[in-house]
Order: structure tokens, then C-alpha cells, then sequence
């Protein structure tokens, strides 16, 4: 007879057999301690015996065979098929690897290139950082799936997938490169199934599957992938990094106050004028410039900033192609509507501006309500449509719309059914 051998166990979240549901209601009854495990006596996890007759409390015999065999690809064969990635919260970074965040998250605007993220990611995987969703690696990152990404984008602070979608621009799978993410964050429940990748790239010309830089256990890995992910794939969400700029380096800490308006125009000639075009490419500007943003203020440099500013729903002097404070603050934050493509037509990339509340109450009846819902149907959010939809404002309507809103991560009043600007932006984005 096999020698037994005791392995850490997490339950599945979707497995009904009496050993994965008496796990999953012990854990949920245990005290949590900092970094979100529960404590047992101890025990940072459960124990589980797993007997040479192959009795495994998971999601069968099936899975755990396919989880062993997976364990043990590396750098670009296809592996573990739906890895266990429970995650902590949003927190400071930690102190060289101790338990706990001693400090508060550095919040500053941070600027880095695809290359950096990438390298930065390697260096777990070479590392074989562990999976541990209570500690810290040296670098102060949590060592669990959003630490990773939190690490790679080089943020300055520990996030989790609640949150990193708001420091990224939601782009479509077609569209991702190196340094982008998949994300999933499972509204419903936080705990399960929640999880997020680095893209490293398509590995075969039909796009279906990627390299993925993750961390998930045993330890942090890169493995061929199919889009988005083994598990809950229509849910994965692709997005890129406001701060991504192009070059060899990026530029750490940015400086986030207006430079004045007297660094842009003819004539000018230093890194403010480089930073706008960095900017201005990142938000759908690459068209305007044949060599790349540089220093000395060109034509290109005007276009681009005045599509932009256009894009923004602005006229007159405030789409003169010259920036201002408000267009600096927009494109840092990576917030304002991206710059269209070309021969698209309207403000927002073919959409026109959010026309306002008062079209969508009620007894209002106009073409802007049928537009939102023609958009969110078209975005998989027309589920409680019977017969539109249509130009009326019906409830089917505020259902859907924070259907929507919901799956954006947000709450209460955030999240009433009735669209505002933001919610718009997204639908048409």
C-alpha cells in the first residue's frame, strides 16, 4: 500500500461532494486574521489526507489528476486547468517580505512600459515565488494573484481584483498586448473564482491561446493558456494600464501637476511635450505621429491633442490643440473619452456625448433610450428585454442598466438602474 501524503487543500467553490461542502462551512466560521486567512488552532491551512486510492475531496478524481499533471508545465505548455487563487486585500506594500503592510499605499501616478511589466513578471516566475495570499515577497508585494499584476504594473500599493480594473482602460481581446491583463472579478462573490493574468502574448496565429504570466500555486508561473482562462472565460475582461508609455523605460513617480501652457505650442522643446505625446498615443492618438511622441512640439502634436479634446465633447478655445489643465488632468488619469478612430465619425468613438439624466426616467420617451439599449444589448446586457428594446423608458431598462453597472464592480447608489456619465462612457467605449 501507497504511503499516505498530506497535501494543503482549498475546497472548490462549485463542488457539491460532503467533504468540499463541510470545508468550505468550517472555513467560513473560522476568525480571519490580517491578510485574510482564517486561523485554526494555528494552522494557517486545513490538512487533507489524500489516500493512494485516489479519494480526493475536491472536484473529483478527474480534475486533481489534470491539477497534478499541470503542476509541473513550465514556460509555455498548456497547464493547470483551474488553479486555486483565494487573494487578500487592498493594502500598502509590506516590509521586505514581513507579514504585515507597515505603511500607507503610495498612491502617486507611476509610468511604465510593456517591456518593464514583463521583465517585472519574469522575475516571480524565475523566482518561483510561492503562492500565499498572507505574506509579502520582498519587493513588499502580496504574493497572490492581484499582488502579481500589482507588482508587473508597478503600482504603489497592494490591490485586489475589485479594484485594478480602475487603474487600467478597458480594451477588446483583439487589441491586447504584452503588459495588458485578463481580468475576472466574480461580483457575486469575491472569494471564488476571482482572478487576473499579465498577457505575454498570442502563441498560435488563431489567437485561442496566450502565454500568461499569473500566480497561483504552487508558485508563480508563465503557461500557455487558452483565451481568457480555463475557467469563467466569457467573464474575463481585458484591460490596459493607464500609465503604459512607450520607450525603454518608464518614468516611475510622474509628476501629475500642469506643467503651464507655456511648455506646449511652436517652439517648444522638452519632456513635457514627449509625456503629451506618450499620453495621447496611449489614448488612441497613434495615427497623429509617424515617429513617435518627442520632445519638440510638432504638428502632430497639436492634431492629436485637439482629437482628443474633441473627443471630450469640447469646442472653440477649448479645442484649440494646445493643452490645458483639464486635458493634462484627463489624460494622466486616463479618464476622458479615448480619441476615436479615424473615419469613425461623433465625440466618443462613434458615440454621441452622454446627452443627460433627464432622458432616462420614467415616461421619457426618445432616441437616446433606445440607443442605450441597442448598446447594452449588444454588451450582453439586454437579458430582461421581453419585446425591446425601444424608445420608452420601461423598467426592463433600469434593470439591465445595473445589470451593467453590477458587473462594473459598484454598489448603491452607484448602481440604481439609471445610467450617468460614467456608465455611459463604458457602454460606448
Amino acid at each position: 500500500m501507497t504511503v499516505p501524503v498530506f497535501e494543503e487543500y482549498e475546497p472548490a467553490a462549485d463542488c457539491g461532494c460532503p467533504g468540499c461542502a463541510r470545508r468550505r462551512r468550517t472555513a467560513s466560521a473560522l476568525p480571519v486574521r490580517h491578510g485574510g486567512h482564517p486561523a485554526a488552532h494555528g494552522a494557517r491551512r486545513a490538512l487533507v489526507l489524500v489516500t493512494a486510492a485516489g479519494v480526493v475531496l475536491s472536484c473529483g478524481a478527474g480534475q486533481a489528476a489534470a491539477t497534478a499533471a499541470g503542476r509541473d508545465a513550465r514556460g509555455g505548455t498548456v497547464t493547470d486547468p483551474q488553479p486555486v487563487t483565494p487573494q487578500g486585500p487592498v493594502g500598502p506594500l509590506g516590509n521586505g517580505g514581513s507579514s504585515g503592510p507597515p505603511s500607507a499605499p503610495d498612491t502617486a501616478s507611476r509610468t511604465t512600459t510593456r517591456t518593464e511589466i514583463i521583465n517585472r513578471a519574469k522575475k516571480w516566475v524565475t523566482a518561483k515565488v510561492p503562492y500565499d495570499m498572507a505574506a509579502y515577497w520582498s519587493d513588499g508585494y502580496r504574493q497572490d494573484c492581484s499582488g502579481f499584476v500589482s507588482m508587473a504594473w508597478d503600482l504603489g500599493s497592494n490591490e485586489w481584483t475589485g479594484s485594478l480594473a480602475t487603474f487600467g482602460t478597458k480594451i477588446a481581446r483583439a487589441d491586447l498586448e504584452p503588459g495588458d491583463i485578463l481580468l475576472f472579478h466574480n461580483l457575486a462573490d469575491p472569494a471564488v473564482g476571482s482572478h487576473v493574468t499579465v498577457f505575454g502574448g498570442w502563441t498560435d496565429h488563431t489567437h485561442s491561446h496566450y502565454l500568461a504570466y499569473e500566480q497561483t500555486r504552487p508558485n508563480a508561473r508563465k503557461a500557455t493558456t487558452p483565451m481568457a482562462y480555463w475557467s469563467n472565460s466569457s467573464k474575463y475582461v481585458a484591460y490596459r494600464y493607464k500609465g503604459i508609455v512607450s520607450g525603454a523605460s518608464g518614468s516611475g513617480s510622474a509628476t501629475t501637476a500642469f506643467p503651464g501652457a507655456g511648455k506646449f505650442g511652436p517652439g517648444a522643446d522638452n519632456a513635457h511635450v514627449t509625456r503629451l505625446g506618450q499620453l495621447l498615443i496611449a489614448q488612441g492618438g497613434k495615427r497623429f505621429y509617424k515617429e513617435g511622441a518627442g520632445p519638440r512640439w510638432s504638428d502632430a502634436d497639436k492634431r492629436a491633442t485637439q482629437a482628443f479634446q474633441l473627443a471630450q465633447g469640447w469646442k472653440g478655445k477649448e479645442a484649440d490643440g494646445i493643452p490645458g489643465p483639464g486635458t493634462w488632468s484627463l489624460l494622466l488619469k486616463g479618464t476622458g473619452h479615448r480619441i476615436p478612430a479615424a473615419g469613425s465619425g461623433g465625440t466618443t468613438g462613434g458615440a454621441v456625448a452622454y446627452p443627460g439624466k433627464s432622458f432616462f426616467r420614467p415616461g421619457q420617451s426618445n432616441s437616446h433610450v433606445e440607443q442605450l439599449g441597442d448598446r447594452l444589448v449588444k454588451k450582453g446586457y439586454g437579458t430582461h428585454y421581453v419585446t425591446g428594446p425601444g424608445p420608452r423608458w420601461t423598467e426592463a431598462d433600469r434593470r439591465n442598466v445595473q445589470a451593467f453597472q453590477r458587473a462594473q464592480g459598484w454598489s448603491g447608489s452607484a448602481a440604481d438602474g439609471y445610467p450617468g456619465p460614467e456608465t455611459w462612457r463604458r457602454l460606448f467605449a
